[in-house]
């Protein structure tokens, strides 16, 4: 009975990958068309708290975009940076020929949601009819505002979701080893809300490269109903503007449009971080992204399950191994498959040693995220 169920949830979940497997291989990478369509103003939008070390890296990276400088504008709300963040803006800003604006923020205690407070109040100043956000320790390609720009006047989108991945060196250090990690279960989350959005059912998007119109952020009531909330500068925006707007909500798969972030350099920072994510769930309004995160949580919970049964002779190897083979096999093709398109195929390696903690690590953060849900976000602690 019980090898059954376990059977029946792992064959379900091997159906789904083989459905996100149909879906990525179905819609092609953007090929840019010859576009008569005028291209929007866009507004990039940076919140930054103690980004010293990366921000002008970024900085540069926007200021050699193909997109004509009289289009676009960046502005850079800084949280209240401790180190010199601000001042080093302050000096790009002297010697650069792009629009760069400073949004310096006042300092405020207990704030739930820093990064929604600076990105609100950033797009009061924008001049801009296209938002797009990114983070302070991001890198962008040269092309990266010229691909979203025409992507949105040719699907005349409301709302962008373009793909994110991780900066990774080339060294075989133990730290190095950790980001890899960090790349592959990320590149799973990118690639299965990119199948998502593609098929009109979004269900997860990330603040790093997202896009959308102001005039759509001001219609839906911007942050309201979650401005609370640590988390949801993304996804919460991103399910409001959906349910207004369905058809207007779309995916980016194009390697123009990669941004690379910075993975977690400690477990500690990465834990807050997938808590956090982790506790969105119970906040959605859509029943169907909500039962997709229940079912993700027990179809990985049922591998534990399936090994502790056999651990205890109450589940035969012949059955484990079906479950294993259902669990692995279709996931790792599309893995391979996303990877390949973030261009990671270096770490295609590492995914069934990524396959088989994973199930302990959704298990963990599933359950993790049922208490207390205090983070620490730049040395903030947040709610």
């Amino acid at each position: 009975m019980l090898a059954t169920l376990l059977i029946s949830i792992v064959l379900a979940y091997f159906f789904m990958n083989i459905g996100l497997l149909f879906i990525w291989l179905t819609h092609k990478p953007y090929q840019q068309q010859m576009n008569q369509e005028p291209l929007l103003n866009i507004s990039v939008i940076i919140p930054v708290r103690n980004e010293a070390s990366h921000i002008i890296n970024l900085l540069k990276d926007i200021e050699n975009q193909t997109y004509a400088k009289e289009k676009f504008e960046v502005i850079v709300a800084d949280d209240d940076s401790i180190d010199n963040t601000l001042a080093l803006v302050k000096d790009f800003q002297k010697v650069t020929s792009m629009r760069l604006i400073i949004n310096s923020l006042p300092p405020k205690e207990n704030n739930a949601s820093p990064k929604k407070r600076a990105i609100h109040s950033s797009i009061q100043l924008a001049h801009g009819d296209l938002i797009v956000t990114t983070d302070g320790d991001c890198r962008v390609g040269h092309k990266w505002l010229e691909t979203i720009a025409h992507f949105q006047s040719e699907k005349k989108a409301y709302l962008i979701s373009s793909p994110v991945t991780f900066i990774n060196d080339a060294s075989n250090s133990i730290g190095n080893f950790w980001q890899k990690i960090q790349t592959i279960e990320f590149s799973s989350l990118i690639g299965s809300g990119a199948c998502a959005m593609l098929i009109g059912k979004p269900n997860m998007c990330n603040g790093a490269n997202l896009a959308y119109l102001k005039s759509v952020f001001h219609e839906v009531g911007g942050f309201s109903g979650n401005e609370n909330l640590a988390s949801g500068d993304d996804e919460f925006l991103m399910h409001k503007i959906a349910s207004r707007f369905p058809d207007k909500v779309c995916f980016f798969k194009s390697q123009d449009a990669i941004v690379e972030t910075e993975s977690h350099t400690s477990f500690k920072s990465f834990y807050y971080q997938r808590k956090r994510w982790a506790s969105k769930w119970k906040h959605y309004n859509n029943p169907f992204t909500t039962a997709l995160a229940v079912f993700i949580f027990t179809a990985n919970f049922s591998l534990i399950g399936a090994v502790t049964l056999y651990a205890f002779r109450l589940l035969d190897g012949t059955n484990l191994l079906i479950i294993f083979l259902l669990k692995f096999s279709a996931e790792l093709l599309f893995l391979i498959l996303v990877l390949s398109f973030l261009r990671k195929k270096n770490l295609i390696w590492l995914i069934p040693f990524v396959q088989l903690i994973y199930p302990s690590y959704v298990t963990f953060f599933g359950l993790a995220a049922q208490g207390k849900n205090e983070y620490i976000w730049k040395g903030r602690k947040l709610q």
